[in-house]
């Protein structure tokens, strides 16, 4: 199966393709499961800080820490069993483990347990992307590749929007609870167990996916062994100019905008005494809107890029990274909720514009039996550094450097001035290292 589109004379499209997208469907359900779970800590930091008696630093911990450790555990590990074993399995199974570790949280009773709790819920990112990637690489190829990953990853978007809008609304409806025989919850308790459970749903779902064939294996591959662990870190080494710039000007703007999203909300909440129904539903539709619609202009300007660029998915991550600084700058600096918004809304736009792209990026010069664990390692690195380190810098600089809870907004033009700088030297870098190995692999 050299690709997903098989055309009669009159070019329609077949069955074969519009069941690749059926399967781009199912997995942006499970990312957007994957990301509402994940993203539903952010409008709930004051009742969890009430409640716990913990800092900024410790529910930074808890948005990103917990899932990097997870990730640098078995996101590897994980990676390989989707080069080798069935795919549509592990991510069932990633499913419901992050599902009931979701609602788990809604049962900790202090700081320890929550964040071992969402050190359960990191599973999602570790089990789910390696394997979704390789999947989609399976049933498309070339442009249509980049816009099946860019449409699968706006599942980001999709995912943490609605995690605001209705977590917000959630938060608003749920009072306290009193259950016999577990005793009494929090109304931000209750709200993961509201939003854990349904996932199970979405495992279920799995089942209709079918494994495709691999394609372009090599000869060892293809007779069922594994590669070496070893080979792979071979050939990382040996191409460690494209693979690494590419992943640390990646990981760099990953900081940048996991920082900043766990943090917004938070922004409109202190500086402009919004409401957390009011931020999540006005935070969540831009993210909706401009997230979305940013990661999909990311596709269409790659196809536009490849026209020019051979490494056009590395122009597009490239070109973010500058469009993103003015952005990030002006609006937590702007006094005006309705002004500062609009910035926002400017910067989630451009700050999207790549993840599709570089998910495309890395499968166009991986080798099918590798992609599973160089998209491990790939997201090892975006985790540390966006999921792990960019709240807590946002967070460090407001607790450590300006001692204040209204200083977020500074903390934040702090994150954009340092993160979106050094990811565009990092991927300007990437760009000539980069385009050898796109050409070996066309001569493969």
């Amino acid at each position: 199966m050299s690709d997903t589109t098989d055309t009669n004379d009159a070019g329609a499209t077949t069955t074969k393709e519009w069941y690749g997208w059926y399967v781009v469907f199912v997995l942006i359900l499970a990312y957007t499961v994957s990301y509402v779970d994940r993203t539903i800590l952010t409008l709930m930091v004051k009742p969890i800080r009430e409640s716990l008696q913990i800092s900024d630093t410790q529910v930074s911990l808890l948005h990103g820490l917990a899932f990097a450790i997870f990730y640098t555990g078995l996101g590897i590990p994980l990676g390989r069993m989707a080069d080798r074993m069935n795919r549509t399995r592990i991510i069932m199974g990633g499913i419901v483990i992050w599902s009931l570790m979701t609602a788990t949280c809604g049962l900790a009773r202090n700081f320890g347990q929550l964040f071992l709790a969402r050190v359960g819920v990191g599973v999602g990112e570790a089990a789910l992307t390696p394997s979704a990637y390789s999947i989609l690489s399976d049933y498309f190829k070339g442009p249509r590749l980049t816009r099946a990953l860019s449409i699968y990853t706006s599942a980001i978007y999709i995912g943490a929007g609605l995690a605001l809008i209705i977590g917000g609304a959630v938060i608003a409806a749920v009072p306290a609870l009193d259950i016999p025989g577990l005793g009494h919850f929090q109304p931000w308790q209750v709200v993961f167990l509201c939003v854990g459970l349904p996932g199970l749903l979405v495992a279920l779902l799995m089942l209709t996916v079918r494994e495709p064939a691999r394609t372009g294996l090599s000869p060892a591959a293809a007779a069922g062994q594994g590669i070496p662990l070893r080979d792979v870190v071979a050939f990382l080494w040996q191409r460690r100019g494209a693979y690494g710039f590419l992943i640390l000007g990646c990981a760099a703007h990953s900081m940048l905008w996991n920082g900043a999203t766990a943090w917004i909300p938070q922004f409109f909440i202190r500086v402009f005494e919004w409401s957390a129904p009011v931020t999540g539903f006005r935070f969540g539709l831009m993210l909706l809107v401009f997230g979305t619609g940013g990661i999909l202009f990311g596709s269409v300007v790659s196809n536009y890029f490849r026209q020019r660029f051979s490494d056009a998915n590395v122009m597009v991550v490239l070109a973010s990274a500058l469009l993103v600084i003015p952005f990030g700058v002006l609006a937590p600096s702007l006094t005006d909720p309705v002004y500062s918004m609009i910035a926002f809304c400017a910067f989630v736009f451009t700050g999207s514009l790549p993840y599709g792209a570089a998910a495309a990026a890395f499968q166009e010069i991986t080798p099918n039996q590798m992609r599973g664990q160089v998209v491990a390692v790939y997201f090892l690195f975006l985790n540390l550094a966006g999921i792990g380190l960019g709240p807590t810098i946002v967070a460090l600089f407001t607790d450590h450097v300006f001692h204040d809870d209204l200083a977020v907004g500074k903390s934040l033009m702090m994150l954009a001035l340092i993160a979106a700088p050094l990811s565009a030297v990092l991927l300007w870098a990437a760009r000539r290292p980069y385009r050898k190995c796109l050409a070996d692999m066309n001569l493969a």
